[in-house]
């Protein structure tokens, strides 16, 4: 890890916005070989890890773990509003009411982009977080919003 504060540290400050040439990865234990080995890379949530790395390694990460491309699927993942938690530790697939079955995210890929009230919209209101989640049911969604000050 490149940034001397602890794994817990580096997903707070980037929940508040902090951290915006980072990404946040969220992987759900089932996705994951080691959860240990992870968590000690990140931070472990309940049902996962978060792992908080500078952009290209994190979506260097993302690919390795998922086997996706980041950019690709947030691409696609952007067509479908759901829900991501605030914590980016998971999320609620739009189809969760709609077809029974399983659903629970099994990663999210999130960013965060600075205040710009140049760009107007959401972005003149403070920092927004960009999150972009993979249910097990095959869903992926997103949900972009304010980072509450």
């Amino acid at each position: 890890m490149t940034d001397r504060q602890s794994p817990g540290a580096l997903h707070d400050a980037f929940l508040r916005g902090e951290r915006p040439d980072d990404v946040l990865i969220y992987l759900h234990e089932e996705r994951v070989g080691s959860i240990e080995d992870l968590s000690e890379l990140g931070t472990r949530v309940e049902d996962g890890v978060v792992l908080v790395l500078p952009g290209e390694e994190g979506r260097s990460a993302f690919e390795r773990a998922t086997g996706v491309d980041a950019m690709e699927f947030a691409g696609a993942a952007m067509d479908t509003d759901g829900g991501i938690d605030d914590d980016c530790a998971g999320g609620r697939c739009p189809d969760a009411g709609a077809s029974g079955g399983k659903h629970r995210a099994a990663f999210v890929f999130a960013f965060v982009e600075e205040q710009n009230e140049a760009v107007g919209g959401i972005y003149a209101e403070g920092d927004v977080v960009h999150g972009y989640a993979a249910c097990v049911c095959g869903t992926s969604y997103s949900e972009t919003r304010v980072i509450d000050a």
